[in-house]
């Protein structure tokens, strides 16, 4: 392995074509293996060696959850599907007969929740801004082109559609003029989230191409990250040749008055385990800027409330900031990872009760769907009838953002589709769909 001036390995991607040496590492038999590189036919496959080396326990790797939240499983996708692609690469068949087969199968795993195409790109001179997203009215969505994949791919990702090569499910733009001219036009936008896939896989040069416009911009209060480097490659803040330089970055954008805050993304304990992300998380911390941390919760990987008070526990020594509790989202192999929202609320009810005060900055169970970010607040019962209580922690229509209203309680509901309204004809939100934009 090749080593950087500071003695550590560099960087080195896995990608589908070392996904069969790697699928007889964890002890997948023949068939076993070729149903998993179907199902990377569909859904993209990437890691890199700090993933590969560090963080899974290969000696059990079937049941590791580090294993499982980056490696497909054949049972991700429907059995049917599954078979089909398999029987195309054993009989070797040409790859666009492959490509068309797995396009036909993303087209049924709701590529774009929560309607981002069609609810969520803003318009600039009445025409379509490419690689933004504007759905609440203060925060704006940025894809930069550059950043339009991860030093490693989640098997949950709500976003796998930006990494499967069709342009047609991509957000990205590198028409930086532009995102500053949409945010100027509109004094409503006090911050700006750079988003991807990660940001972090751009090296420094290209990042600051990104943030640095955004220093002038009076109105902006607040510039985020959302990465998941410091799980997947916390060299990027240690020893990446462009290490100091990014650090140096972020410490321009907080010495220009603007939070900073890095949207980290810890799915895990393990993630947090090595001592590099403590290094890493100490120089981000250094700098001035704020680390927030999010995940969604997954289905045989986190839903236990002792993970997660354990990782809000550890985040809080080590100086970052509970965030976000995440509903798994209703794209991709959603039936896979998805937990119940009446089990989602009991395990954020039982790690948030055994968590100091500091920690209760967390919020969740949260479902980011169409008309917002939804929180389910609780499980009671109301004039003899069981409901969920939820509330609006952001909105569409920022009337409902904390108002409270009520679900029919249905113990197997995953996503806000599956609930029903009580004590009403329906949701707040659908009375307030004539608001929406066209």
């Amino acid at each position: 392995m090749i080593l950087n001036q500071a003695g550590t390995r560099r960087f080195r991607a896995y990608t589908s074509k070392h996904l069969d040496e790697l699928l007889k590492r964890a002890g997948l038999g023949d068939d076993e293996r070729l149903k998993v590189r179907a199902v990377a036919t569909v859904l993209p496959f990437r890691t890199n060696a700090y993933v590969v080396d560090e963080l899974i326990d290969w000696s059990a790797a079937l049941d590791d959850p580090m294993y499982r939240l980056v490696f497909p499983q054949e049972d991700m996708l429907p059995a049917a599907d599954v078979a089909r692609l398999a029987d195309l690469l054993k009989a070797e068949a040409p790859n666009a007969e492959i490509q068309a087969e797995a396009n036909r199968v993303r087209a049924q795993l709701n590529p774009h929740p929560a309607g981002q195409k069609e609810l969520n790109v803003p318009k600039l001179d009445e025409e379509p801004v490419p690689g933004m997203q504007h759905k609440y009215p203060e925060t704006v969505l940025f894809f930069p082109k550059q950043g339009q994949t991860c030093h490693a791919y989640c098997t949950y990702c709500f976003r796998w559609a930006q990494f499967v090569g069709d342009a047609d499910l991509k957000f990205a733009s590198d028409d930086i003029d532009q995102m500053v001219a949409y945010i100027r036009r509109h004094p409503e936008v006090t911050s700006v989230l750079i988003t991807g896939g990660d940001p972090m896989i751009m090296g420094e040069t290209v990042v600051r191409r990104y943030i640095e416009p955004l220093l002038e911009v009076e109105q902006l209060e607040s510039i985020r990250i959302g990465s998941k480097a410091l799980a997947y490659w916390p060299q990027r803040f240690t020893t990446d040749p462009d290490a100091d330089a990014t650090l140096g970055l972020f410490e321009e954008v907080v010495n220009a008055g603007k939070n900073l805050a890095y949207m980290a993304h810890f799915s895990h304990p393990r993630e947090l385990e090595s001592p590099l992300v403590e290094s890493a998380v100490k120089r981000i911390l250094g700098t001035g800027a704020t680390i927030r941390t999010q995940a969604p919760m997954i289905r045989s990987i986190n839903d236990d409330p002792a993970i997660w008070s354990g990782m809000w526990r550890r985040q809080l020594r080590m100086g970052m900031i509970p965030y976000y509790m995440f509903v798994e989202r209703d794209t991709g192999p959603q039936d896979y990872f998805a937990v119940p929202l009446a089990r989602a609320y009991e395990v954020f009810r039982d790690a948030y009760s055994s968590v100091s005060g500091l920690c209760r900055t967390v919020r969740g169970p949260s479902m980011s769907a169409t008309p917002g970010k939804v929180c389910v607040d609780g499980v009671t019962e109301i004039a003899g009838e069981r409901v969920f209580m939820l509330h609006f922690i952001q909105a569409r229509d920022p009337s409902l953002v904390g108002r409270p209203f009520f679900a029919r309680y249905d113990p197997s509901a995953v996503w806000l589709t599956d609930l029903r309204p009580a004590f009403a004809d329906r949701f707040p939100f659908e009375a307030a769909e004539a608001l929406l934009p066209a």
